[in-house]
């Protein structure tokens, strides 16, 4: 087998954080009026829109629990009901804060969505890269991502719920953000593919697609969590269901590719 030189992502292709996204990328098209200072004595955020000034005092301890705990419960809320049925209210009560004041941490309900949406995409963005870095061996990679993505289903199922959700209605919410940092990151994997394949480590493919199939098939162990587990006669999926998903996939995958499969 011969050597291949490492595959990397350029840092041209680098997802932006989501930070950078929400400054640039908000649409602000469900605004809800702005109030003088959120109840509970903490200093009001700066707006995804705005840029922060130069010398402005750090978030404190407080309000970043606040913000984790407003996140948390509007990912679970967005998940269950999708962007038009959950509402503000509703995750203000569910956190024990008034509406009221969740708009000083989120000054519209499009703007919380899409900071939800961030932390799943470049949360997978920043798996992919980690996993793709540097590496020479094809078959280390794909185990690597494929437990990665699953683990992701188990651990957080409602972060594939959401992006489900948003796609399957056309992506009018964030189509922006997957054309400009998730297809970059696409086209990188695929190149890593094809260097793989000149060098006569995988059989060749169409590459884009096979990413697609792990994507789908990774995902859907969150998206159809429910429906698998009735048909496994169980009350939900446990760790062996997991790793025995992960085995199967992983053999399909690397077979798929002409890799020899113990």
């Amino acid at each position: 087998m011969k050597d291949v030189p490492p595959v990397s992502i350029s840092d041209a292709h680098k997802p932006v954080s989501a930070a950078s996204v929400r400054s640039t990328t908000v649409r602000n098209k469900h605004k809800d009026e702005a109030v003088s200072a959120p109840r509970d004595g903490t200093a009001p955020a700066a707006t995804p829109t705005t840029t922060p000034v130069t010398g402005t005092r750090a978030p404190t301890a407080s309000r970043l629990r606040k913000e984790q705990a407003i996140l948390k419960e509007a990912e679970n809320q967005f998940a269950v009901f999708g962007f038009e049925g959950a509402s503000l209210e509703n995750i203000a009560n569910a956190v024990g804060i008034s509406r009221h004041n969740l708009l000083y941490y989120f000054p519209s309900k499009d703007v919380l969505y899409r900071r939800v949406l961030d932390d799943v995409v470049f949360g997978w963005l920043a798996g992919m890269e980690d996993v793709w870095r540097e590496q020479t061996d094809p078959v280390k990679a794909l185990r690597s991502y494929i437990h990665g993505k699953l683990r992701s289903s188990f651990e957080r199922p409602n972060a594939a719920k959401i992006f489900a959700k948003e796609v399957i209605a056309g992506a009018p919410r964030y189509a922006d953000v997957i054309a400009s940092s998730v297809k970059p990151v696409l086209d990188q994997e695929v190149q890593a593919f094809e260097r793989w394949a000149q060098h006569g480590l995988v059989a060749r493919m169409d590459f884009t697609h096979l990413m697609f199939v792990i994507w789908t098939v990774t995902q859907a162990y969150a998206e159809h969590q429910a429906q698998f587990a009735i048909l496994l006669g169980k009350p939900a999926l446990d760790e062996t269901d997991f790793e025995r998903a992960e085995e199967v996939i992983t053999r399909l995958v690397l077979s798929g590719l002409g890799q020899k499969v113990d």
